[in-house]
């Protein structure tokens, strides 16, 4: 009996232990795939995945579909901040607060974070609260300085100061509601430095925006930095709040911003997952000049042991030939002498195209464009041929006559080839007089409409 009762015992001790995490989506998608994670930064973990289970309803006569997923804790499972994916593009994710409780929630899948709701778990459910609280109260104060600043002869000072008081009120309400929970330094951190009285004019009302965004925010926080609140605030501030129509303008406000963040981060590690993160936005962008900023400015200058040379050489090998970089250097044999792409020094322009005697499209495209040059004394073509051997390009180049011919053996698997990220032939790049890269046209119609405007 002894036994079976220790038994009886370890059992319920176990599944006491364990905490379970369930949700709906309604409507349900047509994958059946979701994953959970651990958030860590600017960073995500894999902790595992499972199957959305589909069912149908009727409501209102309606017939509709509802999705059901579910993901046990075991006893180890580190508190902290998770999110479960269910799409890799748009909006396809929740995040959620795990402190060792069920955690249960329903959302739409097309707008979880303005739809989910929280039916188990104190610690999300009275976040939520909070921010439905705070929410309509900011923007009520919001609307109020709006307000002000498009009739400036309405008076709304007292209105301003009792809205603030609300705000103020709300917040000290929460933080003592949450004194011990996991939820309040989010709560500490979520509340605006919102101006003592109503502004002005608009430059200062962004201007205090700018300089108070980050005010409330501890960026040694553990339970900030193992979270997405953070970045989610880092992308506000460098991609939305500094921001400029013009060009010239933008790129000044990125760097600022930039900067203002990163000299807050005095977490090492995190500051790298930052940089990393902003390099890949601006990699989505195809911001050149942000990404060498990032790299020459920041990345470069952690601690050895922070950085990552493949991820280094990776980004920098990816975005080497975009409209803007020199043309990567590389040299050949040509009658007997030693020419290198970069010491060039004949004409305005420069046509390189990569190609093949094995391309059929090549070889109705390249003759085409030797005729097209003919009398654009200004261009220089340099035909990088791409073969396995060179018996088709030894004749094939006779019947093209002052272009630079180079001879690409190994076909794909060429050095020159894959520092240029050639995938197919014939791709066509357009160089000024210093080899920059300054068109990357597609087609031999785009490269004649793009010469002709030189």
């Amino acid at each position: 009996m002894k036994k079976i009762l220790a038994f009886i015992f370890l059992v319920t001790s176990f599944v006491q232990a364990q905490h379970t995490l369930k949700g709906t989506m309604t409507p349900a998608l047509e994958s059946d795939w979701i994953i959970l994670y651990k958030i860590e930064g600017a960073r995500q973990k894999f902790i595992k995945n499972s199957k959305i289970k589909i069912d149908s309803v009727t409501v209102d006569g309606t017939k509709r579909t509802v999705g059901h997923f579910s993901f046990e804790f075991p006893e180890n499972t580190k508190v902290g901040s998770y999110r479960v994916t269910y799409r890799t593009e748009e909006a396809g994710f929740v995040d959620f607060i795990f402190n060792k409780e069920d955690v249960s929630f329903a959302f739409h899948p097309d707008y979880p974070e303005q739809s989910v709701v929280f039916s188990k778990s104190e610690e999300n459910i009275i976040y939520r609260e909070y921010l439905s609280d705070i929410s309509v109260a900011q923007q009520k104060l919001d609307s109020l300085q709006i307000t002000a600043l498009k009739n400036p002869d309405v008076d709304l000072k007292a209105a301003y100061v009792s809205g603030l008081q609300k705000i103020n009120s709300i917040q000290q309400e929460y933080l003592k509601a949450t004194e011990n929970k996991y939820v309040n330094p989010f709560i500490k951190a979520t509340l605006r430095a919102n101006a003592k009285e109503l502004q002005t004019t608009p430059k200062m009302y962004m201007s205090n925006m700018i300089n108070t965004f980050f005010n409330n925010m501890d960026f040694s926080d553990k339970t900030l930095l193992n979270s997405s609140f953070l970045v989610d605030r880092i992308t506000d501030y460098v991609f939305y709040i500094n921001y400029s129509e013009n060009k010239e303008t933008q790129q000044k406000l990125y760097k600022n911003s930039i900067q203002t963040v990163l000299n807050k981060i005095t977490d090492l590690p995190f500051k790298k997952d930052v940089i990393e993160f902003l390099i890949a936005q601006f990699e989505n962008s195809k911001n050149l000049e942000l990404l060498d900023y990032l790299f020459e400015s920041h990345y470069k200058k952690l601690p050895e042991g922070l950085q990552n040379k493949n991820f280094i050489n990776e980004k920098m090998a990816l975005f080497a030939t975009e409209i803007g970089r020199t043309a990567p250097d590389f040299s050949w044999i040509e009658n007997g002498k030693n020419l290198t792409l970069s010491k060039l020094d004949e004409a305005k322009n420069y046509v390189l195209v990569f190609w093949s005697t094995d391309c059929s499209h090549c070889l109705k495209e390249i003759p085409q464009l030797y005729t097209f040059l003919q009398d654009k004394k200004d261009i220089k073509v340099v035909a990088f041929s791409l073969e396995r051997n060179d018996f088709g390009w030894n004749n094939m180049k006779t019947t093209l006559p002052n272009w630079h011919h180079v001879l690409g053996l190994n076909k794909w698997e060429n050095k020159i080839a894959r520092t240029y990220n050639i995938m197919a032939t014939p791709t066509y790049f357009v160089l000024d007089a210093n080899k920059k890269i300054i068109a990357k046209p597609e087609e031999l119609k785009d490269v004649k409409e793009y010469l002709d405007k030189l």
